[in-house]
């Protein structure tokens, strides 16, 4: 189980929520749910990980459900953190069987019309907007809110998190949400949550890719870079990357972070976005295939930082 940094929780009253899906992200996450005094009910696909993190939030009396329904039966707000579209397509709508049809199973048919359901899977704006009319056909609301800051805003308590949908409805989550960020903005309509988070991985794409190459550059030319990225980042190169991974990149060391794989995911999903909506991403594109290098590299699961291996 990830560690989790308790914070100072901001007063707002107990409510019923349900948190499905307890990875890398969504296991502090619904912690800081469970700490900030909320009643939390979690759905994980392996049952084994539910368990663990109900034995260690006992004291805050945490339950686990065998299903998404079951997760969101009785629930005010449901969220969610899941791998892709169609893992959140499960979840909401129920597992995928032959012909189209979808079980019973998913958290949807168990919401009650008013309830919220808030999305923090990294997905495509599509998937976003066909999950609110289907939320909305039945008068629940839904929030695209993917979010930024890593396993380490997860863990303490400090994300950034990018929404989409109603203002009635981002308005009543937004207190209960404030145990796990810092900052949770509405961005516009439905969609909106997911496109803002594209932005941010394309910024963070080619700071990356920026970063790799002066490290590189500043190793092969015999510097000290370790004192070259202290001096530079008290001036315009100054950036969260820069002071969080530069010294890292610097001693090769990536066993930690936001995962290749992930990165690679997302900008998929970026570009995809892009060919629809007639923007030109040359340097996005381009790191993507360098990230696919560093797969070949066996370092799917390395933190994206590690671009600075093939410049080595």
């Amino acid at each position: 189980m990830p560690s989790l940094n308790p914070k100072t929780y901001e007063p707002t009253s107990p409510t019923r929520v349900a948190f499905l899906g307890l990875g890398v992200m969504g296991c502090p996450m619904a912690g800081h749910l469970a700490l900030a005094g909320h009643d939390v009910t979690v759905y994980n696909r392996s049952a084994a990980k539910a368990e663990a993190f109900v034995a260690e939030f006992a004291a805050q009396g945490v339950r686990h459900a065998a299903t998404p329904r079951e997760a969101a039966q009785g629930a005010e707000f449901v969220f969610c953190c899941v791998g892709n579209d169609d893992d959140l397509r499960a979840v909401v709508l129920g597992a995928a069987l032959p012909g189209g049809q979808r079980g019973g199973d998913g958290a949807l048919a168990g919401m009650a019309p008013g309830t919220v359901f808030v999305d923090h899977t990294t997905a495509s704006a599509d998937v976003a907007r066909e999950l609110h009319a289907l939320a909305q056909a039945q008068g629940v609301a839904f929030v695209d809110a993917p979010v930024s800051g890593g396993q380490a805003g997860a863990q303490n308590g400090l994300l950034t998190v990018m929404c989409g949908g109603e203002a009635a409805a981002f308005d009543r989550v937004k207190p209960v949400a404030l145990a796990f960020s810092r900052a949770f903005t509405l961005m516009g309509g439905s969609g909106a949550g997911q496109l803002t988070k594209m932005v941010n991985q394309i910024c963070i794409a080619g700071l990356v890719q920026g970063l790799s190459e002066a490290v590189a550059f500043g190793q092969h030319a015999g510097l000290d870079m370790k004192q070259v990225l202290e001096v530079i980042g008290k001036g315009a190169a100054q950036s969260w990357q820069l002071d969080h991974r530069g010294q890292t990149m610097v001693d090769d060391r990536f066993d930690f972070g936001f995962a290749v794989d992930w990165m690679r995911k997302d900008l998929g999903l970026v570009l995809d976005e892009a060919k629809r909506n007639g923007s030109r991403l040359p340097v996005t594109a381009l790191v993507d295939q360098f990230y696919a290098d560093i797969q070949t590299l066996g370092g799917g699961r390395w933190d994206t930082s590690s671009l600075v291996r093939r410049l080595r």
